[in-house]
C-alpha cells in the first residue's frame, strides 16, 4: 500500500513550481497515486512507484507547462497516447473546468482511466480506446480539441503527424519533451501541416507546441 507524500511536502514542491495546491488538489494526487501504485501491480503503467518520485515526475511534471503555456478556460484537450492518464489527469485535477478526452491502445490502461476519473469524479472527462494515429480521422475527434498534448509517446515528428489532426483551427499542440529532443527533426512535418511553431524552455520541463493556422 502506497503511503502518500504529506500534504506539507506536497505543499512545498507545487508552491516552489508557483501553484496552490487546495487540500482538494492534495487528496486528488493521493488518491491517484495510491490507485496507479495497485494497478501496476496487475498491468504495466509506470516504473515509477515511489511517493516522492511519483508526485515531482509524474504529478508536478505534467502541470508544469500551465506555467509555460495558457489554456483557455473550459478548453477540450485530447491527452494522446496517455497512458497511464498523463498529463491529462494531472492538469484535469489542477484545472477542473477543462473538458479532458484520454486516449490509449491498450484497453486495460483505458479500464484504469476510467476507474480514476470515477473514482476522483472528474467531470467533462472520458477514455477512449484508440490507436493514437486513427482518433484524429474519427469526425468526433479530428478538428475537435482546443488543445492536443502527448507526453514521451514517441518522436517528435511522429508525434505532429498523430496529434495536431485532433487540433482545431486556433488551438495548439503541446508535446512534453526532454532536453535532448532535437526539435529540428519536426520541422518538415510541421510545414506540411501548416503550423505556427514554438519552443518553451523551463528548468523542470520543455513545451513544445504547434498552433493551426
Amino acid at each position: 500500500m502506497l503511503i502518500p507524500t504529506p500534504y506539507d511536502d506536497f505543499e512545498r514542491l507545487f508552491s516552489g513550481a508557483g501553484f496552490d495546491v487546495s487540500k482538494k488538489n492534495y487528496l486528488d494526487f493521493a488518491q491517484y497515486a495510491a490507485l496507479l501504485v495497485d494497478w501496476n501491480e496487475k498491468i504495466n503503467l509506470t516504473a515509477i512507484t515511489g511517493a516522492a518520485a511519483i508526485t515531482e515526475k509524474h504529478f508536478l511534471d505534467s502541470v508544469y507547462p500551465l506555467k509555460l503555456v495558457e489554456i483557455p478556460e473550459n478548453s477540450v484537450v485530447v491527452d494522446v497516447g496517455t497512458g497511464a492518464g498523463f498529463p491529462g489527469i494531472p492538469l484535469k485535477i489542477m484545472r477542473p473546468d477543462l473538458k479532458l478526452v484520454l486516449v490509449d491502445s491498450l484497453n486495460k490502461r483505458v479500464n484504469f482511466l476510467q476507474k480514476v476519473i470515477g473514482s476522483l469524479e472528474l467531470r467533462a472527462s472520458k477514455a477512449l480506446h484508440l490507436r493514437a494515429e486513427n482518433g484524429g480521422k474519427l469526425p468526433i475527434l479530428r478538428e475537435q480539441a482546443d488543445v492536443a498534448t502527448a507526453r514521451a509517446v514517441a518522436s517528435l515528428p511522429t508525434l505532429c503527424e498523430y496529434c495536431l489532426p485532433y487540433v482545431k483551427v486556433g488551438g495548439f499542440f503541446m508535446a512534453l519533451k526532454g532536453p535532448n529532443e532535437d526539435v529540428e527533426e519536426a520541422f518538415p512535418a510541421i510545414s506540411e501541416l501548416e503550423v505556427n511553431f514554438a519552443r518553451l524552455r523551463s528548468t523542470r520541463c520543455r513545451a513544445v507546441t504547434r498552433e493551426r493556422s
